[in-house]
């Protein structure tokens, strides 16, 4: 009986964290939430849940995948902090119906609740609107839009990159110079 209760409390700080992240599209927060992962288990005393597994979660246009992914409550048991870790960790959403999906890829993906902002470390990549961000480390605060790279801590980057990668697209794809 208590694997039961357990298994219930798990999927319901799931179900928690999804309804924090989905601030993007204000659709997304209405829809289902959808978690799979091979296991899982909650710390209640430590306000902890893991995910492993191949972990997939998924809400409207949310989608986040890794391999484990830990969700930390903080002291009144709300969502404070989301890391995804896999090889690589991914997210993407839609920002708006007018706007392209936003993905990122890292070794490490870790979301703050309370601040709608995404750090995305080792191996880092956002894409947003055909625009590539390339580091070891990005933050990417959701509300905003806005992106900013650079080095990551000496000695947990598992490939070094000194220097940060953009392409930025023209603002005027389409249009033919006068």
């Amino acid at each position: 009986m208590k694997f039961a209760k357990t298994k219930a409390l798990v999927l319901a700080t799931g179900f928690s964290l999804l309804s924090g992240l989905a601030h993007a599209l204000p659709s997304d927060s209405s829809q289902p939430i959808n978690i799979q992962a091979d296991s899982a288990e909650l710390d209640d005393k430590r306000g902890i849940a893991i995910y492993r597994g191949d972990v997939v979660i998924t809400q409207g246009t949310l989608k986040i995948t890794g391999d484990t992914v830990t969700i930390t409550m903080n002291n009144d048991g709300d969502i404070d902090v989301f890391t995804s870790e896999g090889k690589p960790a991914y997210y993407e959403q839609l920002p708006s119906p007018d706007k392209e999906i936003v993905q990122a890829y890292g070794l490490t993906i870790q979301y703050f609740a309370n601040t709608d902002k995404i750090i995305i470390i080792d191996q880092a990549k956002v894409i947003q609107q055909g625009n590539t961000f390339r580091g070891e480390k990005i933050v990417y605060d959701t509300n905003l839009e806005i992106v900013t790279a650079g080095r990551g801590k000496q000695g947990t980057i598992t490939t070094p990159t000194p220097r940060v990668n953009m392409v930025i697209q023209p603002k005027n794809k389409d249009s033919k110079a006068e």
